[in-house]
């Protein structure tokens, strides 16, 4: 089945959102007020009826069409942004944006990302930090990393780097498409899955840039600002640099 362009920009592009138990992802969907891109995947984990309530209000409010595809059980974001990558290799989307679906990335800043991509660049990192980008309640540990992080991948792979942590990002589905680049590895079904294709992108000669977006963390009484576990989580952001770095991994 074609892809019905509905979108402005002279390739095809589609949103995937991974979601797991965030009542949130309505709002999200509501704001995609215009056609900023041709389809929006949302990857539920673990669906429950309140969730799929939730995206179906939402999606009656959005411009472009939704596609929910469902994982009965939890793997991890790698493993859910990996059905959205699986959607669109088979629909021949040239161009994918993924973003979170708890409200820290607005789907009206999409086009921030995706004028670069028209530009000719390949991947495009959403930061918070450059001038005209901004952030709001960020945790001070969190922020504290999320500044260092960066650092460390300047020195490691020669491109200057001001937010790596940001999961508000574009690329072309060529990298997917890239022998040097294997996405299906097990140990990509977390948050390593963002991190590999950070590296790949990064040192494989693709055309890299970065663009100003807002990143604004919610908080709730319950579960608070985030559901990345200290430690547990941190180990699987972390690891990937050194682990490709180091030759360890491919």
């Amino acid at each position: 089945m074609a892809v019905k362009k509905i979108s402005p920009w002279s390739f095809t592009v589609a949103t995937i959102i991974p979601v797991w138990r965030e009542p949130a992802i309505r709002k999200v969907l509501s704001k995609f007020d215009k056609p900023y891109v041709d389809e929006v995947l949302v990857v539920l984990d673990e669906p429950t009826l309140e969730m799929r309530r939730a995206v179906g209000e939402g999606a009656k409010e959005a411009v472009p069409p939704v596609r929910v595809i469902e994982n009965e059980r939890r793997i991890g974001i790698g493993h859910a942004i990996r059905r959205g990558l699986e959607h669109c290799l088979r629909m021949a989307y040239e161009v994918v944006v993924v973003m979170a679906g708890n409200g820290k990335d607005d789907p009206r800043e999409i086009p921030r990302l995706l004028r670069a991509i028209e530009a000719g660049y390949d991947y495009v990192q959403g930061s918070r930090f450059l001038p005209g980008g901004r952030y709001e309640k960020l945790p001070f540990f969190r922020g504290v990393f999320v500044r260092l992080w960066p650092f460390i991948w300047t020195l490691l792979t020669g491109k200057r780097c001001t937010d790596v942590a940001n999961g508000f990002r574009a690329y072309r589905t060529k990298l997917l498409k890239d022998p040097r680049i294997n996405i299906w590895q097990e140990w990509l079904d977390h948050y390593a899955l963002e991190y590999y294709l950070h590296y790949k992108a990064l040192t494989l000669g693709y055309r890299f840039c970065e663009v100003p977006v807002s990143k604004i963390y919610p908080f709730r009484h319950r579960g608070g600002y985030s559901k990345i576990k200290p430690y547990r989580d941190w180990i699987h952001i972390v690891m990937p640099l050194i682990l490709l770095r180091l030759g360890a991994r491919k």
